[in-house]
């Protein structure tokens, strides 16, 4: 048992005030004014803000398989650095959890290894980007979030089709990256301005919208909860717009980093700038912007994508896609777009705890009597640059390095188990 003293919490109207937390076993007990409590340990946070602990929907931990890019341990460690108490991790892994069994195996090394909460997500399809359904409710039996074949795009619609059939039935969502392979055309970045001054293959902004468009017409048809991943692209969002007006239930994420960035931003042909999809336009971009703002885009995930230094360091023909964003999600987008008055403190934790908890139907993301203690204690006014190397990730892939940003999380509790501290009573870098 023990108390977080001092803290600033948002309360019902979006703004601060200050409370203290007891926390009991792996429960908020009680949210008062003053809480005094003999028993209990007390954790002067010092007027810093308190936080629901933060979800990301959408990791890649690589473990089985991808283990010298990262692990299920270290991908936590770095989840609860970055204030996260709940990640999912994606299936691209091998072997894919694409049977009970696999998964039964997963979950059972996530209960050994994991420092916070993980959702494992099961595959779509056999072995990712084949045309055989996996087992549905066998999978759900054995632990999986949701059904996705993240990394690659389901190609046929029929398979699509018969796949959403399967997740509504058993309530389930279906998870999309959106690319059709046809329309890729071996590209490494956007089709626009940079790829045409560096001589590169460009991937257009059809190869992702076409799928959206497709699968947003099968999901009325099976009556299935389907969710796009990491969206880019401005035909997207109006797809997806329109969808919702049709009443066509479709919710979608943005990742940091096309919130932030566009193509002009893009120094040279280096492989940290090398994700999929691609850095878009700046019409692309001020389209994400507004499609979060309208509620077009449901909440932002990172698509955490930790690689290896050699399989990154190498030019974008053949550099790895993806980039990591555990770490620096928080305070990136605290300071371009809290700090700057763009958003509401408020509105920054609805997209990175509050809706993602919603859209999912999940037990989390807030911070009330009775709730799961996962909570975040965040220092609003800590200034610091980002350094991949002090990242507890494997992957030190990132375009940020050097950027100095505000809001870093000093304390992440899980379960009622302090995960992460970092300067709370004198502690310096504790990660349990």
């Amino acid at each position: 048992m023990y108390i977080l003293k001092n803290g600033k919490i948002l309360d019902e109207n979006g703004k601060l005030i200050t409370r203290d937390i007891l926390i009991s076993e792996d429960k908020i007990a009680k949210i008062a004014e003053n809480i005094h409590e003999e028993s209990a340990k007390v954790i002067d946070v010092g007027g810093k803000f308190i936080s629901p602990g933060l979800i990301d929907v959408h990791v890649h931990l690589r473990e089985p398989g991808g283990e010298h890019k990262e692990t299920i341990e270290t991908g936590t460690k770095a989840a609860a650095k970055g204030g996260y108490t709940t990640v999912c991790s994606m299936p691209n892994t091998k072997p894919v959890p694409d049977t009970p069994e696999k998964m039964d195996a997963l979950v059972e090394r996530i209960n050994e290894t994991a420092r916070v909460r993980v959702l494992p997500y099961a595959s779509i399809t056999k072995e990712l980007g084949t045309d055989e359904l996996v087992d549905f409710s066998g999978l759900k039996r054995a632990g999986a979030f949701a059904f996705t074949d993240d990394g690659v795009g389901v190609q046929l619609a029929g398979t699509m089709y018969m796949a959403m059939q399967a997740a509504a039935k058993l309530d389930m969502a279906v998870v999309a990256h959106c690319e059709d392979n046809s329309l890729v055309y071996d590209g490494v970045v956007h089709d626009g301005k940079f790829a045409q001054k560096e001589g590169l293959k460009g991937i257009p902004n059809i190869a992702e919208s076409v799928q959206i468009a497709r699968d947003v017409l099968l999901a009325e048809a099976a009556g299935c909860h389907y969710h796009v991943c990491h969206i880019s692209t401005k035909e997207s969002v109006r797809v997806v717009r329109d969808a919702k007006r049709a009443g066509i239930h479709v919710t979608a994420e943005v990742s940091p980093h096309h919130l932030l960035l566009n193509e002009e931003d893009i120094p040279g042909n280096i492989g940290n700038w090398k994700m999929n999809p691609p850095l878009r336009s700046r019409a692309d971009q001020d389209a994400l912007l507004e499609g979060l703002r309208d509620g077009t885009i449901d909440f932002i995930a990172t698509d955490h994508a930790p690689h290896a230094e050699n399989e990154k360091n190498v030019s974008m023909e053949k550099a790895a896609f993806g980039i990591v964003g555990l770490e620096t999600a928080f305070p990136l987008l605290y300071t371009h777009f809290v700090k700057n008055g763009d958003w509401t403190l408020n509105e920054l934790i609805d997209y990175m705890a509050v809706k993602p908890s919603e859209v999912f139907k999940l037990p989390y993301g807030s911070l009330r009597v009775a709730d799961v203690a996962d909570i975040t204690v965040i220092d609003l006014d800590k200034e610091e640059e980002i350094n991949p190397e002090t990242f507890l990730s494997k992957g030190k892939n990132t375009p940020f390095a050097g950027v100095s940003c505000f809001g870093w999380p000093v304390l992440t509790i899980s379960r009622g188990e302090i995960v992460y501290s970092w300067g709370i009573n004198n502690e310096k870098n504790v990660n349990a």
